[in-house]
């Protein structure tokens, strides 16, 4: 039962599954954006430049709050998914090592500015560098 839920932990929090997640969920929230957009803008400027429908100012009023309804559980949605991907980011690094750095420059000891650390002279006091010899 044990290896069954790790194979399952592993499988679910794949980074290909996780990002197909989000995107399904942003999607679908995007969706309901456009469907507003659609509704609340489009259709009523065509009725109205057609002249099937004139709008009252409370209607106006009323497409435009429902389309900023819609636009801002889209970004509540995005905050919670933001928020709750760094949180399994963060649960999935725990017990990791952090790679260690390998140190690439030297400072000479001359003129004090970055070198290679292979460099056997300093590209700018041309100087030799007292550990290229070791």
């Amino acid at each position: 039962m044990k290896k069954f839920i790790e194979e399952f932990k592993t499988f679910a929090l794949r980074g290909n599954m996780l990002e197909m997640a989000v995107g399904i969920i942003i999607g679908g929230a995007f969706s309901d954006i456009v469907k507003s957009l659609t509704d609340n803008f489009i259709n009523p400027l065509l009725n109205f430049v057609t002249g099937a429908t004139s709008y009252t100012l409370s209607d106006i009023a009323g497409f435009a709050s429902a389309f900023i309804s819609a636009l801002v559980n889209f970004i509540i949605m995005a905050f919670v998914l933001f928020c709750l991907l760094k949180g399994i980011n963060k649960l999935m690094s725990i017990g990791k090592k952090a790679p260690e750095e390998k140190v690439t420059v030297k400072t000479c000891p001359y003129c004090r500015s970055e070198i290679a650390i292979e460099a056997t002279r300093c590209p700018h006091c041309t100087s030799e560098q007292p550990d290229a010899a070791e």
